[in-house]
This record gives C-alpha cells, sequence and structure tokens, in this order.
C-alpha cells in the first residue's frame, strides 16, 4: 500500500462519458481519491454527496476530487447524474487502481467479487501521497474534516 511521503502510484481510469483520466494529469493540484465500494448504496451514497456539499470548500483551495470506485462507467453516470456529483467519478472496472492503491476487498456474500475499500488519499501538486485513511469497514465514513485541513494545508 502505497504511504505518506511516497510518490503516489499514477493510474488510468475512465470517466462517466469514458474518457481517459490520468492521476498525473492534475499534476499541480492536490487530488482528493475518495474510494468507494458501490454507488447506489447509503454510505457510499452519503460519502459521495458529502464531497458534493463541500466543492465549494475544494474549488476554493484549488483541489480536485475524484471519486472511485469498481462499478462500470455506466453505473458510475446514473450515480453522478442522480445525485448531482460535481466532481470526477472514474470506473476502476478492471480493479487496477484498487490494487495498486491496495484498498481491494472481497465482498464477503459474493465470493471472488472484488471491491474498493472506502479510502481517501491526499495527493499534493507534486505527486506526493500527504494524507491516507483506509477502512476495513464499508459503513465507516471518512473523517472529512481532517481531509479538509490537509487539503488546506497544502493549497
Amino acid at each position: 500500500m502505497p504511504e505518506i511521503g511516497e510518490k503516489a502510484p499514477d493510474f488510468e481510469a475512465v470517466d462517466t462519458d469514458l474518457k481517459k483520466v490520468k492521476l498525473s494529469d492534475f499534476r499541480g493540484k492536490v487530488v482528493v481519491l475518495a474510494f468507494y465500494p458501490a454507488a447506489f448504496t447509503a454510505v457510499c451514497t452519503k460519502e459521495m454527496c458529502t464531497f458534493r456539499d463541500s466543492m465549494a470548500k475544494f474549488n476554493d483551495m484549488d483541489a480536485v476530487v475524484l471519486g472511485i470506485s469498481v462499478d462500470p462507467p455506466f453505473s458510475n453516470k446514473a450515480f453522478k447524474e442522480h445525485y448531482k456529483l460535481n466532481f470526477t467519478v472514474l470506473s476502476d472496472y478492471n480493479r487496477d487502481i484498487v490494487k495498486k492503491y491496495n484498498v481491494y476487498w472481497e465482498f464477503p456474500a459474493l465470493p471472488g467479487y472484488v471491491l474498493a475499500k472506502r479510502s481517501v488519499f491526499v495527493v499534493d501538486k507534486d505527486g506526493v501521497i500527504k494524507y491516507k485513511w483506509v477502512s476495513d469497514d464499508p459503513t465507516k465514513e471518512p473523517p472529512y474534516e481532517e481531509i479538509e485541513k490537509v487539503v488546506h494545508s497544502l493549497k
């Protein structure tokens, strides 16, 4: 798992419009990587809507939020549109990113079905991880205020 102080592993994924997006595209900006297990589930919806409602603060700090799940881009698009998410949502449908970041989780009820662990990484303008929060409990939300403080300190 990438640690604080290490370069964030670069990745490429498709957004909800099937456009390829790389982490390195955002060099020069602070990036919040918000991994979530599954679109349209209660805790994921609450988490992504909390980030949506905080986007004015992140925009003021010149920061970018990237929501990342293993859901297909079509499900993510419906999720983004339904909840009016105002940030980029990426599909890690082949599970490459969750493996690079070591935040994959096999859903107990469906052996072999891998989801993203709920986790947040904050990457600074130079591509270095400055914050990491990973939960083994998919019902636990991230510490939003702590994340905002870290982002604010990097602006």
